[in-house]
């Protein structure tokens, strides 16, 4: 069983300056109201620490591993919750030059495992998490804050 939850949104300015607070992993506690923590080496293969904070809900810690780092592009990592198939979290940021001086930003995670059907309601929240996210990221790289 696999769900996917998939946001957009498009931000004024260059895929480079949003690449850049998105890598900028000390900041993250500034201005991201949902993943209020990422420490580690955003390199495939390494593991990373991420704290989570949907909205309404209890804060998340997890260690996943980044799967992909393509600069200005792509940032992708897998989530296991205690063993690998009971629920497990594909988590993506997608960044297309819309070649007109802004950016489109998806930002999605596709979830899988047997206890996907169980915890249906709780990605309601992280949904809404992702579009707080989304919101941030935009007002942060619209404007001149580092």
């Amino acid at each position: 069983m696999a769900t996917t939850i998939s946001t957009k949104i498009t931000i004024k300015t260059r895929p480079e300056r949003i690449w850049e607070i998105l890598t900028d992993l000390d900041r993250y506690s500034k201005w991201n109201p949902f993943i209020r923590s990422i420490q580690g080496i955003l390199n495939p293969g390494q593991h990373i620490k991420v704290h989570i904070l949907p909205p309404d809900s209890k804060g998340m810690h997890f260690r996943p591993k980044i799967t992909a780092v393509v600069p200005n592009q792509l940032l992708s990592w897998l989530g296991t919750l205690w063993l690998g198939g009971l629920f497990d979290g594909a988590h993506r940021f997608e960044l297309t030059d819309n070649r007109d001086g802004s950016t489109t930003f998806v930002h999605s995670e596709t979830f899988k495992g047997i206890l996907v059907p169980f915890l249906k309601g709780q990605l309601k929240q992280t949904e809404k998490g992702f579009e707080l996210m989304n919101q941030a990221l935009k007002e942060r790289a619209e404007s001149s804050e580092t």
